[in-house]
């Protein structure tokens, strides 16, 4: 079976000239909002810890049915001790979360409406279905969310958008090619306190921006468990769980959760991140669809264990047009930083700092520039889809925010700067680091 290196760019994948309808929503005027012809019907594909959150937060929406599931694994506890802690992840659990839910409504405790599938292509496949969740591990999620584009449906998928550079190209111009749905799981986007952060930069109040500083958690060290070698559980299809990227040995260290430290499934911590606080960073310098003019990785440390190879500590520099530099760094405060010639404004979860306390109270009014309104990430998806209009954070946002992170990683290989176009996307000057752009699937996923 051909394998291919944890750090080569995988070849760039074609997307289909197939055209696509957009699934059709009965108003609610004729049927009222919740009626059986006005909601959404929904399926879920990957049912890890993340996944399982997203999907109850979607059953919770009342416009929506959950009728499909899919994930390489039936049940698990990911990393807790088996049987003996909660919850239980995989499609059985997943399955019974449904049904329960519905149970207690007007469906009534009969409710058997949900399918189970190991396959996300069956998934895919079925008519009755208008969207669906992907919250697999980051190097399935541009096949994936391809697949349910090309099937006629829309997309909420979990960041970062895709594993590798050229996937998310191919995926935010598919999306605009059927006119579709998309929500990049950068749910920060509709948080309230990084709404009014994005809108204070927005309208100058600390003038002239200079420099942002974005600060991501450090990687780890030593392995997250057991580092042994193993058979995979009875229960999970391991050679579809690796998928397009190596089929390297089983090993829970790097398994549930902890797949994100090796470079062949994730990107670690700077890939696990960046797609918040860097994509809050673009947000406020009104970069969503633009990126840097250079980037370059410098003092990158890296683990001593062989099980995980993705950096400890990094810092990625970014230069964008008008003298603008983004330093990324594990060694930053955790959040956002905008620092400008008037001032600074500073965001993180749960915080909001500024140079200017005035600038932070709620009568202050910063100026006539209002940013996309969204309170609930998951509610802005459910009314895009309904009305057809684009998301807080759509496909090419969600890659744009993220594409310094691939380039870093491409800089921390070939070990000099590299010279990027924004509007081309292409690395001017090196073509050993442009070569690492392009993705090579592992047998059977390449692409025809």
């Amino acid at each position: 079976m051909k394998q291919n290196s944890s750090i080569n760019r995988r070849s760039f994948l074609r997307t289909a000239t197939a055209g696509a309808m957009a699934p059709a929503i009965v108003p609610s005027s004729v049927f009222g909002k919740n009626a059986p012809g006005n909601r959404i019907t929904m399926g879920a594909i990957g049912l890890g810890g993340r996944g399982s959150s997203v999907m109850r937060s979607f059953l919770n929406q009342p416009d929506v049915q959950m009728v499909a599931l899919c994930d390489v694994q039936s049940e698990h506890w990911r990393d807790g001790e088996w049987g003996k802690s909660t919850p239980r992840f995989g499609t059985m659990p997943a399955r019974k979360v449904v049904e329960d839910h519905y149970a207690k409504g007007e469906r009534g405790g009969d409710y058997r409406g949900c399918k189970i599938y190991q396959d996300f292509r069956n998934l895919c496949a079925r008519k009755d279905i208008d969207a669906v969740i992907v919250a697999t591990p980051d190097h399935w999620h541009a096949l994936q969310a391809l697949e349910v584009l090309r099937s006629g449906k829309d997309v909420y998928c979990e960041k970062p958008m895709t594993h590798l550079f050229r996937e998310g190209q191919s995926l935010y111009r598919e999306v605009a090619k059927r006119k579709a749905i998309f929500q990049t799981g950068s749910q920060q986007r509709s948080t309230g306190n990084f709404h009014q952060a994005v809108e204070l930069v927005l309208n100058g109040v600390i003038g002239k921006v200079r420099r942002v500083e974005v600060g991501l958690p450090p990687g780890h060290v030593e392995s997250l468990g057991d580092e042994r070698i193993q058979d995979a559980p009875a229960n999970l299809d391991y050679n579809s769980w690796c998928g397009p990227s190596p089929l390297h040995p089983y090993i829970p260290a790097r398994h549930h959760r902890n797949w994100r430290w090796h470079l062949s499934y994730g990107g670690g911590q700077l890939m696990d991140w960046i797609g918040h606080h860097n994509d809050i960073a673009h947000w406020g310098l009104g970069m969503d669809k633009s990126g840097p003019v250079e980037v370059e990785a410098v003092n990158w440390t890296w683990p001593k264990t062989t099980v995980y190879n993705a950096p400890v500590d990094f810092d990625v520099v970014s230069k964008y047009a008008g003298g603008i530099e983004i330093r990324i760094s594990s060694r930053n405060p955790m959040g956002t930083k905008w620092i400008g010639d008037d001032g600074w404004i500073s965001v993180d979860r749960g915080k909001l700092n500024a140079s200017k306390k005035e600038w932070l109270k709620k009568d202050f009014r910063p100026g006539k520039i209002r940013a996309y309104q969204s309170a609930d990430h998951t509610r802005n998806f459910v009314e895009g889809v309904k009305a057809r209009k684009e998301c807080i954070c759509p496909a090419e946002t969600g890659h744009r925010s993220i594409t310094p992170g691939h380039l870093g990683h491409i800089s921390a290989i070939v070990g000099r700067k590299l010279k990027w176009d924004p509007k081309t996307e292409t690395i001017n000057g090196d073509k050993g680091a442009a070569d690492l752009l392009e993705v090579n699937y592992r047998y059977p996923w390449q692409p025809a």
